[in-house]
């Protein structure tokens, strides 16, 4: 499955903090999908504090 770069900011003490997550996924568009739902679980936090600045292809080594 091909790697997808994830960039953008999420709300974390009151702020939003930047991040970047390398994910495996079949699209761009679910790469997107999957760091929302990462997001969500580990840090508790609604869609509406996550907001995805830009999804590209990783290069692979």
């Amino acid at each position: 499955m091909p790697k997808f770069e994830v960039k953008g900011k999420f709300l974390n003490d009151g702020e939003m903090r930047p991040f970047t997550k390398i994910v495996d996924a079949p699209s761009e568009k679910l790469a997107g999908e999957f760091t929302l739902a990462i997001f969500g679980s580990k840090h508790r936090l609604e869609r509406k504090y996550i907001a995805i600045e830009s999804v590209k292809g990783a290069d692979g080594s």
